[in-house]
């Protein structure tokens, strides 16, 4: 801008006294004696003093009206700029010469003050401001949230996680006939998770150390339209009961308790196809999950026409409150009604336990309804947490005969039945709080990067563990004492309990080493020879997740 005034300026000051000179130069109009009148000759330099002092004062005023624009011009772009009416060429071209006629005295060109064009003036901006650099895509980040790896668009609406666990087990076992003391590698599980926009949430879970059975554990999508109102669909585990809500890395004990043994799709990690709505209301004071669900494990195809639906509530009637004592409280429970198939050759549960100690319970053909009933309760209080749960499942026989040679192949028999109980509690003796569902928050990790909110090394976090638990299993005889199918059928009536104890250690966040101690009660053995007896155990556990 400046550099703009300064040429006009100039330009004004150069063509004021190129004119004047030029007029000074020219002969007077009259010639009719051959002499210049001197009279004529001042009168014309005294109009011309007069008309420079009046350019003089207008170049004055133009200046200072041009420096008073340039310095406004950064917060007005559309203050007026001061040009010539026309360019230099246009005005000699234009202008009369001083002696044509009816013209006696010089003119000079005045400039205006006239509103600017705005392409000219964009042009003029563009030329004082260097042109801006192109705008490049914000790349794709990476990195470490404190808890997964993670990779993110550049606008943030997708990202995907790699995430997996492995335990690594060592058991030791005492009792007639218990199994011989092995490594074991219990879970080598690895997949991806992530999320599409605010709606959407997807996970791909497999197991590498299946031994039987599907590879994939889970693999669904998520619709999340509200908290309140979620949708899912794939394959992921069926919302029964409290212990299947709780994943294999945030276990209070090496195994689940035995009321695992009666959950829906127990065979294959209580995973099965199927869709379910769900959602928290109120901030979480209420849950709630309906589904309906294959129930024969995992990517299997169902054997009826009837899908298993299953129903659970979970409440939390003091979760906001700031009393300590009562907003760690939760309680609920489940129900599920499904159906088997005798022609498909289904069975009743299995009655192998967790711990893999022995099988307390044989296994029959069934046929028809099946219904599962289940009751939970938690209270949480910083360190310690307390967790009880109740499971009841009724199995249907209909039509499955005497189950003996040469006897009736569609004979009705009474349904199996079986019970099972867990109460648990733990104490966190380092002072970290004992989360619901997840990893406590090592304070003092002893290797390893640092705790996400931890405080600097120490020895970890280190808790203890007390958890009583049994199962009771009835399958009702009959006799058939008639003369075309004659034939037993003996009853089974078994009962097993155990009491565990356990030590935990997290050497940081990432980390987990427990043992437990278990003292498995055989009350009635089904396996013929054996005698009722204490078996003892000793589960080793040793898990890393990333």
């Amino acid at each position: 801008m400046r550099s703009l005034t300064t040429f006009f300026v100039l330009l004004v000051v150069f063509t004021a006294p190129g004119s004047l000179a030029h007029a000074q130069g020219t002969e007077p109009a009259s010639k009719t004696d051959g002499s210049v009148s001197v009279a004529a000759t001042k009168e014309e330099v005294n109009q011309l003093r007069s008309e420079v002092a009046a350019q003089r004062k207008t170049i004055e005023e133009l200046k200072a009206l041009v420096e008073k624009l340039a310095a406004g011009k950064a917060t007005d772009n559309s203050s007026a700029q001061i040009r010539p009416v026309a360019d230099a060429a246009s005005v000699e071209a234009n202008a009369l010469p001083v002696n044509a006629p009816g013209q006696g005295t010089v003119h000079l060109m005045n400039s205006v003050l006239v509103q600017p064009d705005p392409a000219a003036l964009a042009a003029l901006v563009d030329q004082a401001q260097p042109a801006a650099a192109p705008k490049k895509d914000a790349p794709v980040t990476a990195g470490w949230n404190g808890e997964h790896f993670f990779i993110r668009s550049a606008d943030g609406q997708f990202s995907i996680s790699p995430y997996g666990y492995v335990d690594n087990d060592y058991r030791a076992y005492k009792g007639d006939g218990a199994p011989a003391d092995t490594f074991v590698l219990r879970r080598a599980r690895f997949g991806f998770q992530g999320n599409y926009g605010s709606h959407f949430d997807f996970a791909l879970l497999t197991d590498a150390a299946s031994t039987s059975g599907s590879v994939v554990r889970d693999v669904y999508l998520n619709v999340r339209i509200r908290r309140e109102f979620q949708f899912q669909a794939g394959q992921f585990k069926v919302p029964f009961a409290q212990e299947t809500g709780m994943g294999a890395t945030n276990l209070d004990f090496v195994e689940r308790g035995f009321q695992s043994m009666l959950y829906p799709s127990a065979a294959s990690a209580f995973r099965s196809p199927g869709i379910a709505i769900h959602g928290d209301i109120d901030g979480g004071v209420v849950q709630y999950w309906v589904g309906a669900f294959n129930g024969k494990g995992y990517a299997q195809v169902n054997t009826t026409n009837q899908p298993e639906v299953i129903g659970r509530l979970r409440f939390y009637p003091w979760r906001k409150s700031k009393s300590d004592w009562l907003k760690g409280l939760a309680f609920g429970g489940s129900a599920d009604r499904g159906r088997s198939r005798g022609l498909s050759a289904d069975l009743s549960f299995s009655g192998n336990l967790p711990g893999g100690v022995y099988n307390f319970f044989p296994q029959f053909r069934i046929n028809g309804p099946i219904q599962r009933y289940n009751g939970e309760l938690t209270y949480i209080k910083s360190r310690f947490a307390l967790r009880g749960e109740f499971d009841q499942l009724n199995m249907s026989r209909n039509n499955v005969g005497s189950e003996q040679v040469g006897g009736l192949g569609f004979l009705s028999l009474p349904s199996i039945t079986a019970k099972a109980w867990n109460v648990s509690a733990t104490y966190l003796l380092t002072g970290e709080k004992q989360p619901e569902n997840g990893t406590p928050r090592v304070r003092h990790p002893l290797f390893g990067p640092d705790t996400p909110g931890g405080q600097g090394h120490g020895w970890g976090a280190w808790g203890v563990g007390f958890r009583y638990m049994g199962i009771h299993a009835n399958e009702p005889g009959a006799n058939l004492l008639n003369y075309y199918t004659p034939g037993f059928v003996p009853t089974f009536d078994y009962h097993t309990d155990e009491v565990t104890m356990g030590l935990t250690w997290y050497p940081n966040y990432w980390v987990k080493y427990q043992v437990n101690l278990g003292i498995d009660q055989l009350k009635d053995p089904s396996t013929i020879g054996a005698v009722p007896q204490n078996y003892y155990v000793v589960l080793q556990q040793l898990q890393f997740r990333f």
